[in-house]
């Protein structure tokens, strides 16, 4: 009966080793497998939810925008504040929802239907927050509308062509095109 019950202990423990060490196998994998919930996640969803060909026309208008301002260096403070005052796609779908979700609640007091827009709206932003998508991003995305991260990647940029960033200053003279090419180098660095 001795030998039993340490049998018993040695396999308890041996199980009990197991455990630990599977337990600890699985900690490890969460810990490099969940990311932390950001912006650039989030934007990342949004454009792998957008069609390429949208993908690369936004990105297609942002070259040119800064081919234009390598151009007329003079201009690049207006566009600044221009970009300052842009609303992103998140910033619009989020003031969307809140006046879809007042128009129902006004409305739905004279009629009980007009509460479904609160509800779509919140349908809305719920779909968006899990999956980085909602049917509003895919027509915004389709009017060019751009992420957060997209504005400030032309914002960099430009704040590069002004000089803001020494790697430019390099003292040598640059063609428009070289310095919108450095420049946008310069803004995939910081975004």
């Amino acid at each position: 009966m001795a030998d039993t019950i340490s049998a018993m202990k040695d396999t308890a423990e041996d199980i009990g080793a197991e455990i630990k060490d599977r337990a600890e196998e699985i900690g490890a994998q969460v810990k490099t497998e969940v990311q932390p919930y950001g912006a650039k996640r989030m934007e990342a969803r949004i454009q792998a939810y957008t069609p390429e060909e949208i993908n690369r026309q936004i990105r297609r208008d942002l070259k040119a925008r800064v081919l234009y301002f390598a151009q007329r260096p003079e201009e690049i403070d207006r566009r600044l504040d221009e970009l300052d005052r842009e609303w992103s796609i998140e910033r619009r779908l989020e003031a969307g929802a809140g006046i879809l979700s007042l128009v129902g609640l006004t409305f739905g007091v004279l009629r009980s239907r007009w509460y479904i827009l609160p509800a779509a709206a919140a349908a809305f932003l719920v779909q968006h927050a899990v999956q980085g998508w909602a049917p509003p991003v895919s027509m915004m995305r389709r009017m060019g509308v751009r992420t957060a991260r997209e504005i400030n990647h032309e914002r960099y940029a430009l704040k590069a062509l002004r000089g803001d960033f020494d790697s430019l200053r390099a003292g040598e003279e640059l063609s428009a095109e070289e310095r919108a090419r450095r420049a946008i180098d310069a803004a995939d660095a910081n975004t």
